[in-house]
């Protein structure tokens, strides 16, 4: 969110600067405490706390030393805002790429998009026509074939440059039994659950989109990824790409090189020499 923070990733052995997802105005967020720790992920509901889309802008050429892709994350609160965001920020050269969030479930009072395919048709329809940079979005999680097949055709109708699966599992509870209170205070302790939790959710979307977008649409993988078995499991899936969230909130950016290690050698042990022997392989059961 802040320019330290996002100093940090440049320092780091990510491979691309992302932004936090940003709004029009600056938001403080839903209340404290709106995340926590559990013994397999997470759950938060943060509400989008960010600095504002300018200062995003801004942040641009101070990040331009680390030599990395600085991809803008976009949440505007209507399609007027994502419109205003993207319009304002497409002109500054430092920005590699947008990831148009569709699915955050966390912010009271305002539904998922990309659960409302007739309103994500005319988002994407009005932002891909001002956008001067590659563009993606990030999507909620799915769970019934009909929905992966109708978005799907919605994404191979635009020049989507990749999609973001999936962003954290929505609206669960975890209650903390000894106090008979839930652990974080926005909407009574519901929030998105991230971590092991969703890995199972997140790799069946990862492969669902990879049978049925284009091939020239790349998935980013997310959810769960902990370790470099995990993200070999997303490349098998079809993932071009692993983003991390709890993984780095619990452990900061000294993550990325031992997950970077890890799936190496685990390459390696496999005997592969490139990630294609790999990527989208994933066998069934046929017998």
């Amino acid at each position: 969110m802040t320019i330290d923070e996002l100093t940090s990733l440049g320092e780091s052995q990510s491979s691309v600067i992302l932004s936090k997802s940003c709004t029009l105005l600056p938001r403080e967020g839903n209340p404290e405490p709106r995340y926590c720790d559990l013994p397999h992920g997470s759950i938060n509901s943060m509400g989008l706390p960010n600095l504002g889309y300018q200062k995003y802008g801004e942040f641009a050429p101070l990040l331009k030393k680390y030599n990395k892709p600085y991809f803008v994350s976009v949440s505007g609160l209507s399609l007027a805002d994502n419109i205003k965001i993207i319009s304002d920020l497409s002109d500054i050269q430092e920005i590699a790429a947008f990831e148009l969030n569709l699915s955050c479930p966390n912010v009271i009072g305002k539904p998922q998009v990309g659960y409302d395919f007739n309103q994500t048709r005319q988002v994407l329809g009005e932002v891909m026509r001002i956008t001067k940079k590659p563009l993606g979005v990030k999507l909620p999680p799915y769970f019934d074939f009909a929905h992966f097949e109708e978005m799907a055709k919605i994404l191979n109708n635009h020049k989507i440059s990749f999609v973001s699966c999936i962003n954290s599992l929505g609206n669960g509870l975890f209650i903390d039994a000894d106090s008979e209170k839930a652990v974080i205070k926005p909407k009574g302790g519901f929030g998105g659950l991230g971590g092991e939790y969703v890995k199972p959710t997140a790799l069946a979307n990862v492969r669902k989109f990879y049978e049925l977008l284009r091939k020239d649409i790349a998935i980013i993988g997310v959810g769960g990824i902990a370790t470099g078995r995990d993200a070999f499991e997303f490349l098998l899936c079809g993932a071009s790409a692993a983003q991390v969230g709890t993984a780095y909130q619990q452990q900061g950016t000294a993550v990325f090189a031992r997950l970077e290690k890890e799936f190496a050698a685990f390459l390696e042990k496999k005997g592969c020499h490139s990630l294609d022997e790999v990527k989208g392989k994933l066998k069934t059961i046929n017998n």
